[in-house]
């Protein structure tokens, strides 16, 4: 069958399941040879060395985002002089993966395995839901199948589905597999060992649900879907369209699409795909108003771009801004530094943390800037360098980005307030010092100018108290800006904040201040209405505190209540604080910029988070969610025979009022098919501002429970009705197929209720 399989297949398949020997490269002097093969499966590649015994690793196709051609990465690119591009290939994975660096033999091997998996890559995004389960309920069967003769036993079986995280009752696991061993072989071949996961993954909670529609409970006839989506889903008019679609859609028996019908496996699938998420769909795509003034606008921003580790040592890296760009971050920093050569380098001043070249940073800027959107992004500049080298930064940047650096008035007019991101569209901003203003008037004192660094060192309690600190035991001031660098800044220039009256009285909109995060706290509490009308007009940006030297991030929920729009974070550190900008930036395309709520754009706004009931307009309402059951959820604990004890805790973050959790009970030994029937219950005061974060995690009474997923999405995206929350990693990154079941109700709170 293999022989007849590899000739069935494309040319570039067939040199990838012979296999190839590939150089793998991880720094100028460690190049390996390893030997790499498409397993049969058709999504797996498998490579070992030659020599290391039975040593070898595999990896998805479904983990790869993508396949860069030629010298695309820093470590290809620091040996391009000994290979020449065209052998060279870079596989860049989903979430914070490293990449993985080949060089091939020849031309043509290095394009078999870049267009073999670039096709791959397409197959295994295009797979629908069902595709998708088989594919891997046949990657574990190979996983499991270790003397590769196609069959498993009982006793095989058993070990399969404890690594699969499923803790089951023996007898009835033998009831099944005899019900599917059709040849009483008292083995499985592969499609009876689907027949067999499919028994054993009926899930009865929604059968339940499929009987309390279907008339004869074998099918939903077109209006009995339709009720469930009028009664369960909230769907009102566009009810019965949609049943019509769903069918059609999702329907695998050509009996019940010829009735006009769904079966419990439609139902099924319907209800586990994309349509049946928690995620409203029509707010996945760009939905939002673009052309209002950038102030308006919650900004996706990320926090010392270049480190992919801690603030004191960690590694800077031009993957660090490839990474924060394709995640629709729009506002990247970029620290400069005087170079030894006369070239500008990035990196965090007075540490340990490797060096990078400016240029190449701007370049890298200009080839993914407009990857994951077209809208502007913000490149905001810690500039420590001497005029010499500022000189060289300015040409870098009017040569490197040409035409998409935005260094001119957009209509020639001083702007009364900010343009749109829809105007910037593809427009690459400079936030820096300027001399002077957009008026042209230069006798402006010079003193207003500031960095983080040194708004740090003024009496900020947050200076690092480290031998040197940035700037306090340097009496001169940082070079200012020179004129050349200073004229390519328009819409964001750096300056003073000098607190919220001098900013009403005196400000342009084009001014823009940074805070530390305890000085932004502090005027929370202060001055809470203040500070929510001084960001309807300008920008604001908020930092992490220069304590944290481990690279860990605030809640940039407390602040975007506050409408700061540019809150800053360190995108390569995993966690709730990033688990909640990725949430609160899912919606609107992805495009890294969400539009504040009406209250908040409004300059005479009274709305303060602290008193949230003094807006207009203030509407609380209750959420209720029922918590089904779980799906597969992945294995904590890669130990032989542990299972997990899965709990769901959900989370709101929002104004202070909003802040709750609510936890399920947790379950022992069951990470298959937990079932809860639990129901959590909030009431949310603003819930434009607030994020829904469903968190699945591993009971543990001797010590802190350990993360399985979570999924987290702002309050306005949520769909009502019956629902699946598709998990996430730590990173970020789906994981297939671990999901949860929930039944979702969002009602106004009436004052008896």
């Amino acid at each position: 069958t293999q022989a007849a399989l590899a000739s069935a297949l494309p040319a570039n398949e067939r040199v990838m399941i012979a296999g190839s020997t590939l150089r793998k490269v991880k720094s100028r002097s460690w190049k390996k040879q390893r030997h790499f093969r498409l397993l049969e499966d058709g999504l797996t590649i498998w490579y070992k060395s030659r020599w290391a015994g039975r040593g070898h690793s595999t990896f998805s196709v479904t983990e790869v985002e993508a396949v860069r051609e030629g010298h695309q990465s820093e470590v290809l690119l620091s040996i391009a002089e000994e290979f020449p591009a065209d052998l060279c290939f870079t596989l860049v994975f989903h979430g914070r993966q490293g990449n993985l660096d080949l060089v091939a033999d020849s031309p043509e091997e290095a394009q078999a395995w870049i267009r073999g998996v670039r096709k791959l890559i397409h197959k295994a995004q295009t797979m629908d839901e069902k595709e998708r389960l088989d594919q891997w309920v046949w990657d574990w069967f190979q996983k499991a199948d270790k003397n590769k003769d196609g069959k498993m036993n009982f006793k095989e079986v058993k070990k399969l589905l404890k690594m699969m995280n499923v803790d089951m009752n023996e007898e009835h696991a033998l009831h099944l597999f005899t019900m599917a061993d059709k040849s009483e072989s008292d083995s499985l071949e592969i499609e009876q060992f689907v027949y067999f996961y499919k028994m054993l993954t009926q899930r009865d909670e929604v059968w339940k649900v499929f009987q309390d529609y279907s008339g004869d409970g074998e099918k939903l006839m077109l209006e009995e879907l339709e009720n469930f989506l009028r009664m369960e889903q909230q769907e009102g008019e566009q009810s019965a369209q949609h049943a019509k679609e769903l069918i059609d859609r999702y329907e695998p028996s050509e009996t019940a699409l010829k009735q006009g019908a769904m079966s419990l496996d439609g139902f099924q699938m319907y209800l586990c795909s994309q349509e049946g998420s928690i995620f409203n769909p029509e707010h996945q795509n760009l939905y939002q108003d673009m052309s209002q003034p950038l102030s308006h606008y919650f900004i996706s921003s990320s926090h010392n771009t270049y480190l992919l580790e801690d603030q004191l040592r960690g590694q800077s890296s031009l993957e660090a801004y490839i990474q924060a760009l394709k995640r629709g971050c729009r506002c990247v920093e970029v620290d400069c530094w005087d170079g030894s050569d006369g070239e500008p380098v990035v990196y965090h001043g007075h540490t340990l943390t490797s060096k990078i070249l400016f240029k190449d940073v701007v370049s890298t800027v200009k080839e993914y800037a407009f990857k994951a959107s077209d809208f502007p992004v913000i490149l905001s500049l810690e500039n420590h360098c001497g005029v010499e080298q500022q000189t060289v930064m300015a040409r870098h940047l009017s040569q490197i980005l040409g035409d998409s650096l935005l260094t001119t008035l957009l209509d020639g007019q001083v702007p009364q307030q900010l343009p749109s991101p829809q105007e910037l569209k593809g427009k690459i901003l400079l936030k820096a010092k300027k001399i002077g203003g957009l008026e042209q008037c230069l006798d402006e004192t010079l003193t207003d100018e500031v960095s983080d660094d040194e708004e740090m060192a003024n009496g900020d309690p947050e200076s690092p108290c480290t031998e040197d600190p940035p700037a306090a035991n340097k009496k001169h001031k940082v070079p200012h800006s020179f004129q050349e660098l200073s004229d390519l800044v328009v819409y964001c220039k750096s300056v003073h904040f000098h607190g919220f009256e001098h900013a009403r009285s005196h400000a342009k909109c084009y001014e823009m201040s940074s805070f530390s995060e305890s000085k932004a706290k502090k005027l929370v509490k202060e001055a809470g209405t203040d500070f929510v009308q001084y960001n309807t007009r300008q920008l604001s940006r908020i930092y992490p505190s220069g304590l944290r030297t481990d690279s860990s991030n605030y809640n940039p929920q407390e602040i975007w209540s506050m409408g700061c729009q540019i809150v800053a974070l360190n995108f390569q550190t995993a966690g709730l604080e990033m688990d909640l900008n990725d949430g609160l930036f899912r919606q609107n395309g992805c495009c890294g910029f969400v539009l504040k709520p009406e209250f908040m754009r409004d300059a005479t706004s009274q709305f303060s988070p602290e008193k949230p009931e003094g807006r207009q307009g203030y509407k609380p309402l209750r959420l209720s969610i029922q918590v089904i059951s779980g799906q597969q959820l992945p294995k904590v604990n890669q130990k032989e025979g542990s299972i997990v004890d899965p709990l769901v805790r959900v989370e709101i973050y929002g104004v202070p009022q909003d802040q709750a959790k609510e936890e399920t009970s947790h379950i022992n030994n069951n990470g298959f098919n937990p079932v809860w029937n639990e129901t959590l219950n909030f009431v949310i005061h603003t819930p434009e501002l607030a994020l829904v974060r469903f968190l699945v995690e591993d009971y543990d009474k001797a010590s802190r429970n350990d993360f399985i997923g979570q999924f987290t999405l702002p309050f306005t995206c949520i769909q009502a009705g019956y629902r699946h929350i598709h998990l996430l990693s730590k990173d970020g990154t789906v994981i297939p197929p671990s999901s949860l079941f929930v039944n979702i109700s969002i009602s106004e709170l009436t004052s008896g209720s």
